[in-house]
């Protein structure tokens, strides 16, 4: 099994009430910078548009301040919704940001699910499958260093990044035809649910191909973790920042009848304390859950999150540094 991972991720959404927007980014670029001094496997960043809060829109811009200041850690962009952009377009976003970081890039596709964004880029929700798959074809492609046509326009791109494209192109989902499309393209697995992992590798060997690369979702862990020293405290600081962010996302899902989305119905705090979506851990409670990491898993934290106040994230990151020597020592 591998060691115990942590991420470290940004959604950047600044409530009116909450922490200004601007001061929201250059807290994030230095807590990236500290993440990766202090040993975080991974720095993830989210897409969404048209949110009041201004939920992060532009990743792949943020992936290129991240990949600025720092030098180890994983990028990660997930999910970005391809059928809303050009393909092409995002093919050269990913290379010129994997020589940024040096091959430090994952980018992690999804179909979406939230119809006014679709209907803010002129998409249509019923092509998005057909989208998706279109995209990431023409991705892996043109990364590859390809000279093709797609869709009737030529299609030819350089710089090419420094990974070979399937080490940086994951399909992602929550059922099982997300498993079988991520299988069928030959790029790695972005689940949102760990049940469908094994019919991802079962149908990369039936297509006659290892499984690629993963992420496994852990859901006997809080999706969201703060450390403190004294977590009554804290919890009465987060409150409303993580009541806001699932009450948002619940006012998404609500929108789509098929959502598979764990946010949907949770609007309350009563809800939210239910979902175990949130947790604050003193480092030693930290510890003691390391055994429901499973392989492939990682502890998540959001220092940020809902515009949570960049002074209080910093003491969460500040205990994550003396945690993860404690971390990697535990055997595995």
């Amino acid at each position: 099994m591998t060691p115990i991972m942590t991420a470290v991720s940004f959604d950047m959404r600044a409530p009116a009430w909450g922490t200004p927007v601007q001061q929201l980014y250059g807290a994030a670029l230095e807590m990236a910078r500290y993440a990766d001094e202090i040993g975080v496997d991974r720095i993830g960043l989210m897409e969404h548009h048209g949110a009041e809060d201004g939920y992060l829109p532009a990743p792949f811009v943020m992936a290129g301040g991240i990949a600025a200041v720092t030098r180890r850690v994983t990028i990660g962009l997930g999910a970005v919704i391809l059928p809303l952009h050009d393909p092409v377009k995002i093919a050269e976003q990913i290379a010129i940001a994997d020589l940024m970081s040096n091959g430090r890039l994952q980018v992690i596709f999804g179909a979406g699910y939230v119809p006014f964004e679709f209907q803010m880029f002129g998409a249509a929700m019923k092509d998005r499958g057909r989208l998706l798959d279109e995209g990431i074809e023409t991705i892996l492609r043109a990364l590859r260093g390809e000279r093709f046509e797609a869709n009737g326009r030529p299609v030819f791109i350089r710089p090419l990044p420094v990974q070979k494209p399937e080490n940086i192109v994951f399909a992602g989902g929550g059922v099982a035809a997300s498993a079988k499309r991520a299988a069928r393209l030959g790029v790695g697995f972005g689940p949102m649910r760990a049940d469908i992992i094994p019919l991802y590798e079962e149908e990369c060997r039936r297509l006659g191909r290892e499984p690629g690369n993963y992420t496994r979702p852990c859901h006997r862990l809080p999706g969201i973790i703060m450390l403190s020293d004294d977590p009554d405290r804290t919890w009465s600081i987060l409150e409303p920042h993580a009541l806001h962010v699932v009450s948002e996302y619940a006012k998404w899902a609500a929108q789509e009848e098929n959502t598979n989305s764990p946010f949907k119905g949770l609007d309350n705090l009563e809800a939210l304390r239910r979902s175990g979506m949130f947790a604050v851990w003193t480092p030693d409670e930290l510890v003691a859950n390391a055994d429901k990491v499973e392989d492939k898993g990682m502890f998540g934290f959001q220092p940020l999150v809902g515009g949570f106040p960049p002074a209080e994230g910093w003491k969460s990151l500040e205990l994550l540094k003396a945690v993860i020597p404690r971390l990697r020592a535990l055997p595995r």
